[in-house]
């Protein structure tokens, strides 16, 4: 078998794309969309239609035109994941507008709306994610929205105190980013890290042996890889979501892949539980220089890719 399949044995590979044939390429289970990815595809010909479509849905609703922009871009979310579910047999994330991380009621008002316009086009709740920046407002979003029955996903998470927060708040998935942890180590010592010692897998390792020797039934999905060594050394996670072009390399080599990460291993290693609250999470967060960074980096990145998709929806209005 080829690493992507033998991958597949060990953890649920999902895809991390808003491009349907990469989808149905490499059969994932799941698939995982944000705003850079959607802005990404609606930039392409092929998905123009899709954009269409959402403009369509809101012609003729009187509405200010920030209002307007804003619901075609909810009503173009929901589109992608319906299309995208349509190819996986499992769950779709979508994201919240990353200007709401510190918004805990406007995030929650996010997301039943999400949840609302995939009800309206015939997809159950329990298919859909809601993806949330991990910030303190953000969990605690999703720590009410749990008790709706509605799932999160919490993003753009770069530290053990976000992953304990989001743990004791029963959330249903978090995504460590691999990748820009990394980024941010190989930036500040000049260093390349490869393989059980690059600092993002380091990361992911902890965070899921915390959990699982706590017995929290939030699940780990790494996120945001760099290179394929970087995945095959998370093999046994609960979750991967993967780019396209590392799944096709995962699937062009038929290296051996081996179990790294399990349930058994976890609950025999060294780690010693931590009581979280709003002060500790601060704290904790605020003493990692690198998670203090990257989770603020990526709100902004996010934002700025949201507001390009509003400004390519304004142009189409206009």
């Amino acid at each position: 078998m080829n690493q992507l399949d033998q991958l597949k044995q060990f953890t649920t590979v999902v895809a991390d794309t808003g491009d349907f044939e990469s989808i149905r390429q490499f059969s994932p289970q799941d698939a995982t969309t944000n705003p850079s990815l959607i802005f990404k595809a609606v930039s392409q010909p092929e998905y123009a239609p899709l954009l269409d479509q959402a403009v369509a849905e809101r012609e003729g609703a009187n509405l200010p035109r920030a209002e307007l922009i804003c619901d075609i871009i909810d009503d173009l979310l929901t589109i992608f994941g319906e299309k995208i579910l349509q190819i996986v047999p499992g769950r779709v994330s979508t994201e919240v507008d990353a200007r709401l991380s510190f918004d805990t009621p406007a995030t929650i008002e996010k997301a039943r709306k999400l949840i609302g316009l995939y009800e309206k086009r015939g997809v159950s709740k329990e298919r859909v994610l809601i993806k949330i920046a991990s910030t303190w407002e953000g969990i605690r979003a999703a720590e009410v929205l749990h008790q709706d029955g509605i799932n999160c996903n919490l993003t753009l998470l770069f530290s053990l105190p976000q992953a304990i927060a989001c743990a004791e708040a029963k959330v249903r998935l978090i995504s460590p980013f691999v990748g820009r942890i990394y980024d941010w180590y190989k930036a500040k010592t000049g260093q390349e890290y490869t393989g059980a010692n690059d600092p993002g897998v380091q990361s992911v390792r902890v965070i899921y042996n915390y959990f699982k020797k706590f017995g929290y039934e939030t699940q780990v999905m790494g996120a945001s890889f760099r290179n394929t060594s970087q995945i095959l050394e998370l093999a046994g996670c609960d979750l991967l979501t993967i780019s396209p072009d590392l799944l096709a390399g995962l699937q062009g080599s038929d290296g051996a892949v081996t179990r790294q990460l399990s349930v058994g291993e976890a609950k025999a290693s060294d780690v010693s539980k931590v009581t979280m609250d709003e002060k500790t999470f601060r704290w904790m967060l605020n003493e990692d220089a690198m998670g203090t960074e990257k989770l603020a980096e990526g709100i902004r990145k996010f934002t700025e890719d949201i507001i390009k998709l509003e400004g390519l929806i304004a142009r189409r209005l206009a």
